[in-house]
């Protein structure tokens, strides 16, 4: 990771490119999206619910991949505005703020904080500009945790568990959008459509790079069965899924200079080279395995004992809020 002094420099760089230039891409494009959130259901263990490992769950859970990308148009532009930011997170300008903090609003204070010490940065350190791609995740996966708990419940009432299947292939399929977004690298970076700041390498500076490898690229040559097989077989319970998640976007992040190499080479011109086609199949599965074990890790941890904050409080504990 960046010290601070090489994050401010790159940083400052940053400055000069044009605030209307927010990342906007669709990360993997409709094709690469619904193949991550395909491969990850395809692959959930034989101890998840069976209703989720069913064809009609693994068809639902892969078509919702793309979902919030058709939230991306201007006839819904309030909505627009509001998750835009939620695709990306800027590592080098999120890391001034020092560890990440668990908690969105946290961030956000923190950026602003940041901006009162850098008022000459304060444009690019307003977190629509920043990013908030680890903060919706880990809260669409503790949406799906809540489904799953109440699926439990429910199950062991001898209750109609319906609702709440639809519930939790629908937020599968939702958290499937951003662990997948989280694998393309360029989305971890201030260098996510064109190089900005110094170019000793003489990458290019063009806005074309970003959607030309996860879009048109994996679309004519990256099927799904090209990366199933990377894709481990046992899945992994998450020790903590905040920041095991930012472990993996840090992971992600190190490949930004490697789309841009691959891009000077051609790789992502036709039929790209093997270079280029092995890279995408890795990120790809990367993406598909990280989306595997977030789903399982919720199941598994949904079984874990909680305090009902509904449940009415003995007399001395209620007497001592008064």
């Amino acid at each position: 990771m960046r010290n601070f002094c090489q994050s401010l420099c790159l940083v400052a760089a940053a400055v000069l490119v044009p605030l209307v230039a927010v990342p906007s891409s669709f990360a993997w494009g409709n094709e690469g999206h619904t193949e991550i959130n395909q491969v990850a259901a395809q692959t959930l263990p034989s101890d998840v619910p069976a209703f989720l490992r069913t064809q009609e769950a693994i068809n639902t859970i892969a078509y919702l991949g793309p979902e919030p990308d058709r939230w991306r148009n201007p006839a819904e532009a309030e909505l627009v505005s509001a998750q835009a930011p939620e695709h990306f997170i800027d590592l080098e300008l999120a890391d001034m703020v020092g560890p990440l903090p668990r908690k969105r609003f946290d961030f956000i204070r923190d950026l602003y904080a940041e901006a009162v010490k850098h008022p000459e940065m304060a444009p690019q350190l307003a977190p629509d500009h920043v990013g908030l791609q680890p903060y919706v995740t880990i809260e669409v996966y503790e949406r799906l945790k809540a489904a799953m708990r109440a699926y439990r419940q429910l199950s062991a009432g001898h209750k109609d568990t319906r609702p709440v299947e639809l519930a939790i292939t629908f937020y599968a399929g939702w958290l499937g959008h951003y662990v997948g977004d989280g694998s393309q690298p360029l989305h971890t970076s201030i260098q996510y459509n064109g190089w900005v700041g110094p170019n000793p390498n003489g990458y290019t500076t063009e806005h074309k790079i970003h959607w030309q490898f996860e879009g048109p690229f994996v679309g004519r040559n990256i099927p799904a069965k090209d990366f199933a097989s990377l894709v481990p077989k046992t899945p992994h319970v998450l020790g903590d899924p905040f920041e095991d998640y930012v472990a993996y976007l840090r992971h992600s992040h190190t490949y930004v200079e490697k789309v841009y190499q691959l891009y000077k080479e051609g790789g992502f011109d036709g039929a790209g080279t093997p270079e280029s086609r092995q890279f995408t199949e890795e990120r790809l599965a990367a993406g598909a395995t990280m989306l595997r074990d977030m789903i399982y890790t919720a199941w598994v941890r949904s079984g874990d004992p909680v305090v009902n904050p509904f449940a009415p409080k003995p007399a001395a504990a209620a007497a001592k809020e008064k």
